[in-house]
């Protein structure tokens, strides 16, 4: 199937979900036209949007528009459009279509018992607005950075909207399982997963293999020999102490704590201090609801989903920072307290965001402070060590920095770090950093007749000057 023909698809999916909630009663008012008309006339002002960042219609453009809109529009038609909405850009780059209004309030507010899209219909919508736009971005070969631009800001408008209403739940990550042999009832029963010890000796040699964060590893690595002695104690018959599992991660963007969490989770499980080798990652969106009692359900749902294993929320003080009126971050804060009271044996849950800011949401709650007692600092990354980080990508990419472009790099990231602009990210940082090094090896690549392996793999000075993020 082709890109564009499973683009139509996804287009007639969300068709038939307007006319599903207008047939279930969600729309009480009756719309001039019907929701399936109002959306596809938001698609192809979408797609003019984007097709006016170079302020022309292109014939190719048109081509694709009325292909997946089955429509006849002519050039002449076109540009009357192209018009009408020029005259109102600014405006439309704000506006959340119609039917993402009405699907939006069908899930959020669980219009429609036993729903067969399983209230995940303003999600598909927002789904397709991207790949819609990806795909027409791909059939203009003169479509460039404004392009891309215009597109990510539109899907993050929308995906904003769904964050606002909780729609947007970050995708859960299930951590694999390490011990293939099965786990008998009895082990099951006591809380006790087989422990290979080569599993935890590899596990925490690939933590301790990560470019910095000595403290953060000095610490898993005192915790685990905690465990270790506290589980070898039990089995002879000694008493043992509660050793609190729950973490608080602190630190800016782009220092590891997503990527050590997983990694805890799957050492916890290899050790038998949890029945599950699993990780629930969400952030306010995954737990937080735009509705009066819908909060609590929530939260419970994925704490349900979380048990035996470990919950990670990120940017865990978003919660709380917003006390304004209708706003439930706190209503999911003392679910989560309860929960974690409820489920002390078999839930392991895990905060990170901002150091300050996560000072703020322990504050914030008197029983936080008593729940997380266990702190791991993330310190922000040092030129070497970014430039260590950033070989590593290209070695698992299969790049290879010559020697001019290597001190590129390190001029780069050693002026970044001392000046640590607003959006410092770390080790994102040295991500985009490459990606964009990436574009341009590959601008530069293409311009040769004959291309060898040594040139698909040779990152050059040419690649990394006047990069800027």
């Amino acid at each position: 199937m082709s890109e564009e023909s499973n683009v139509r698809q996804l287009m007639d999916q969300c068709y038939e979900m307007c006319d599903y909630i207008e047939e279930n009663g969600v729309l009480k008012k009756p719309l001039q036209t019907s929701l399936r008309v109002d959306l596809k006339r938001d698609f192809r002002d979408f797609l003019f949007y984007l097709a006016m960042t170079d302020e022309k219609i292109s014939q190719e453009e048109l081509l694709f528009i009325n292909g997946v809109l089955g429509s006849e529009l002519n050039t002449r038609t076109a540009e009357i459009i192209r018009k009408n909405l020029a005259a109102g850009m600014g405006e439309f780059a704000k506006r959340i279509p119609l039917g993402m209004k009405y699907l939006t309030l069908a899930d959020a507010g669980r219009k429609i018992q036993k729903d067969k899209y399983k209230n995940k219909k303003a999600k598909v919508l927002s789904d397709t607005f991207r790949e819609l736009g990806q795909c027409f971005l791909s059939v203009n070969p003169n479509a460039g950075v404004k392009e891309v631009e215009r597109l990510t800001a539109y899907c993050t408008m929308l995906d904003s909207f769904l964050k606002e209403y909780g729609l947007l739940r970050p995708d859960k990550k299930t951590v694999i399982r390490f011990n293939n042999s099965p786990v008998s009832g009895a082990e099951e029963e006591d809380g006790e997963a087989p422990v290979s010890q080569e599993t935890v000796e590899t596990l925490l040699a690939e933590l301790n293999s990560m470019t910095g964060l000595t403290e953060v590893k000095k610490e898993v690595n005192n915790l685990i020999n905690l465990m270790k002695v506290q589980k070898l104690r039990r089995e002879n018959g000694m008493k043992t102490s509660e050793i609190s599992r729950h973490m608080v991660f602190m630190g800016n963007p782009g220092t590891g704590k997503t990527t050590v969490a997983r990694l805890l989770a799957k050492i916890y499980y290899a050790i038998g201090a949890c029945k599950k080798d699993t990780l629930v990652e969400v952030d306010r969106g995954g737990l937080v609801c735009g509705y009066i009692g819908q909060t609590a359900a929530k939260v419970h749902d994925v704490v349900e989903e979380a048990l035996d294993g470990i919950l990670f929320i990120d940017e865990a003080y978003t919660l709380t920072s917003n006390k304004g009126q209708g706003d439930f971050g706190q209503e999911a804060v003392d679910t989560l307290l309860k929960d974690m009271e409820d489920h002390r044996e078999d839930l392991v849950v895990i905060v990170a965001g901002y150091t300050e800011l996560m000072e703020e949401f322990l504050d914030s709650n008197p029983g936080l402070r008593s729940r997380f007692n266990r702190f791991l600092y993330f310190q922000d990354y040092t030129p070497e060590e970014e430039i260590e980080i950033l070989k590593s990508q290209c070695r698992k990419q299969e790049y290879v920095l010559s020697e001019e472009a290597l001190e590129v790099a390190k001029a780069f990231f050693t002026e970044r770090c001392a000046n640590k602009p607003a959006n410092f990210a770390n080790a994102r940082d040295v991500r985009n950093y490459l990606e964009k090094a990436m574009v341009n090896q590959a601008v530069r690549v293409l311009k040769n007749p004959e291309i060898s392996r040594e040139m698909l793999a040779a990152l050059e000075k040419e690649d990394l000057e006047g990069i800027t993020l």
